[in-house]
């Protein structure tokens, strides 16, 4: 046995039935099953992360997204998050939330641990290399979600700009644009959300997307939700890189997205077609000075460590059956495409497990 309790078959490596990577909403949903199936954490499963505490994503998300403004962020499964204050950061509520179910379940969650690859092993198992050594491991499932790899646009000029340009993944709250004029780019919930806060404190602010805006009226119930997801699904059944599940449910028409169309805040301007030192320009001639671009413009799968094992098809994503990749039934990705929904995420978590304790079963566990 090794410092973590996890049996190695020598030269460093530790033989575990199950890596986990990614400790957010889809990954502890998993950790969650695989402890209910009988399996033991440090012993047959491990579950890494690259955060520096518990929280998934959510820790790094900007202060002023309070838990009162969070879409539908669904309880994990077994715990119930309940009685959260509306008003504190959703970092805050989801970080201790996510803190007392590891230790509820004690799932042992490993980090900070990078991963760098996952390759194909001996014995039929897959290596994971990370910075806590390596694991030779029978099945996978990742669940690194999509916050490490924010998507930045490729415009002309976009280096000559002499104002500031940031991302989402790194957006401070409003407070830092107080009299500036910035420029959001973006259609999407996260877009919406930074424009009406900085329109509160800057000195002008102007709205692009490539698409025109959908805003999405009366109840969303199952019925809607399921046709959304049918939609992101169909990309993932194609190999193609998965959409949001958001990107096809259209914007929520909120008294506070009313309120801003109102007023002009949300007054749509088509995508610009150049970058200039002082700000964007249109084909038509027409400019806009800025001292900040922000790109709202979302996010991709964090799955770079994957490509050794080549499951990636000619559209540019992995092709899943559920959650298993159709070219390797060892690997299970959950929270990605179809599942990259907070209710999406604990289903998925639940499913993965389901077939990898099949694949489990189709040999007998060594003896320990």
């Amino acid at each position: 046995m090794n410092d973590f309790g996890v049996e190695s078959s020598g030269q460093g490596v530790r033989d575990v039935d199950v890596v986990v990577i990614g400790a957010g909403q889809a990954g502890l949903s998993a950790a969650y099953h695989l402890r209910r199936t009988g399996l033991v954490p440090d012993r047959d499963f491990v579950v890494l992360d690259h955060a520096p505490r518990p929280g998934g994503a959510w820790q790094f998300r900007w202060p002023s997204l309070t838990y009162g403004k969070v879409h539908g962020m669904h309880a994990l499964p077994g715990m119930e998050l309940t009685g959260a204050d509306g008003r504190r950061p959703s970092s805050e509520v989801i970080g201790e939330y996510f803190t007392a179910y590891e230790e509820r379940f004690d799932l042992r969650v490993h980090r900070p641990v990078e991963v760098s690859a996952v390759r194909e092993g001996e014995g039929g198992r897959l290596l994971v290399e990370t910075s806590e050594g390596t694991y030779a491991t029978r099945a996978l499932i990742n669940a690194t979600g999509t916050w490490d790899r924010p998507f930045w646009p490729r415009y002309q000029g976009q280096e000559t700009f002499r104002g500031r340009q940031l991302h989402t993944a790194d957006y401070p709250g409003p407070e830092e644009f107080a009299g500036l004029r910035v420029i959001v780019v973006g259609g999407g919930a996260s877009g919406t959300q930074h424009l009406m806060e900085i329109a509160e404190v800057a000195a002008g602010t102007t709205w692009v997307t490539r698409r025109e805006p959908v805003y999405r009226e009366g109840p969303f119930g199952e019925m809607q939700g399921r046709a959304a997801v049918a939609l992101v699904e169909e990309r993932v059944r194609r190999g193609l890189p998965p959409q949001s599940v958001v990107s096809v449910t259209g914007l929520p028409l909120t008294d506070a997205i009313r309120d801003a169309r109102e007023r002009g805040v949300l007054d749509r301007n088509p995508m610009f077609d150049r970058i200039t030192p002082t700000g964007v320009a249109w084909a038509d001639g027409r400019t806009v000075d800025a001292d900040v671009i922000l790109w709202a413009t979302g996010f991709r799968a964090a799955i770079d460590h994957l490509a050794p094992l080549r499951l990636r098809e000619p559209g540019g994503g992995i092709r899943v059956e559920g959650t298993r990749a159709v070219r390797d039934e060892r690997v299970h990705l959950v929270g990605y495409g179809p599942s990259a929904s907070t209710i999406g995420a604990n289903r998925a978590g639940r499913a993965a497990v389901a077939e990898i304790r099949r694949l489990l079963e189709r040999e007998p566990v060594a003896a320990r």
